[in-house]
């Protein structure tokens, strides 16, 4: 006996739809598989609960923070666990960034990002082709060996570190931290020479054949496939020396160099056991501009992990 797979009629009516249409064998029932689609959406409820129940226990720590810096000092002495404010007041704001120069620590905070931005993307996206397309004895074990440098907690380096800064001079000094962060990133070269093996070998293959040499093919080849890598490694960077605070700590000691965290620092030290709302103003002010960024580069980090392969595929 032969099933028509083509169409099926039922007394006379329109043929059924694709959704409709089960095709067994002779004298088997359909069973419709209702109860596996209940069980997967039941799993799918679930999990958005749990990741909105997560996400709510990240985000609590910072609304609650804002929320605390519009509040008098009356209302945190008298009530402390209210939610919302009330009255809700500026005055913070205003107090805590006249209390401390907030504007210099933004400036500091800002031009030591931005070259070490700038740094970084040059040197990171050299030595990440450098070791995804030139093979010479050795290059295996070195990027190995420059890579485990990640590893190593930078407490450990910290005496190190500041013994060398100290020999050179740069002690209470801002190249202390600009320099050394935009030559030495095991993270932004790994980033960088997982965007260079991403790229089709066919493109330097025919720059090489015009006649351009491994510097020519790396700035006009090469760097311009990899504007949505450097996009990412740019916010993480960035992120990274805004809420940088150990080293500063260790190398900054006038208050005219200190940055961000270091300036917030002072400020808790000053008002921390007096004032909270005035703590967390100050704390908000630190933070805003970076969450902001982040909020903005986000899509970029995620789709340069995926596309780079850190994000496991």
């Amino acid at each position: 006996m032969s099933v028509d797979t083509t169409r099926i009629t039922t007394g006379g009516h329109a043929p059924a739809t694709d959704s409709t249409i089960a095709l067994v064998a002779p004298g088997r029932r359909i069973r419709p598989r209702v109860a596996g689609k209940g069980r997967r959406r039941l799993s799918a409820t679930i999990l958005h609960v749990v990741l909105v129940v997560a996400g709510l226990g990240m985000v609590f720590p910072f609304i609650w923070m804002l929320l605390t810096s519009f509040k008098t000092l009356p209302q945190l002495l008298k009530n402390p666990l209210s939610v919302l404010p009330s009255p809700w007041t500026f005055d913070n704001y205003v107090q805590a960034w006249n209390a401390v120069p907030f504007a210099q620590a933004y400036l500091n905070s800002a031009y030591i990002a931005v070259l070490v931005v700038v740094g970084t993307l040059i040197t990171a996206s050299m030595a990440g082709y450098a070791f995804a397309r030139i093979r010479f004895r050795g290059s295996k074990v070195l990027f190995i060996v420059f890579l485990a440098t990640q590893m190593i907690p930078k407490q450990v380096t910290l005496i190190p570190f500041y013994l060398l800064m100290s020999q050179l001079g740069w002690v209470d000094s801002h190249l202390a931290l600009i320099i050394p962060g935009m030559i030495a990133n095991p993270f932004a070269v790994f980033l960088m020479r997982q965007f260079v093996l991403s790229l089709p070998r066919e493109l330097e293959e025919a720059a090489l054949v015009d006649g351009a040499g491994r510097i020519r093919t790396f700035f006009q080849v090469i760097l311009p496939n990899l504007k949505p890598g450097l996009a990412a490694l740019s916010v993480i960077v960035a992120l990274d020396v805004w809420n940088s605070f150990l080293f500063p700590l260790v190398l900054l000691n006038t208050p005219d160099l200190f940055t961000v965290p270091l300036l917030l620092q002072s400020f808790q030290g000053q008002f921390g056991s007096v004032n909270y709302g005035l703590v967390m103003a100050a704390s908000a002010i630190s933070t805003v501009p970076m969450l902001i960024v982040f909020v903005i580069g986000q899509r970029r980090i995620l789709n340069s992990m995926a596309a780079s392969g850190l994000g496991g595929r």
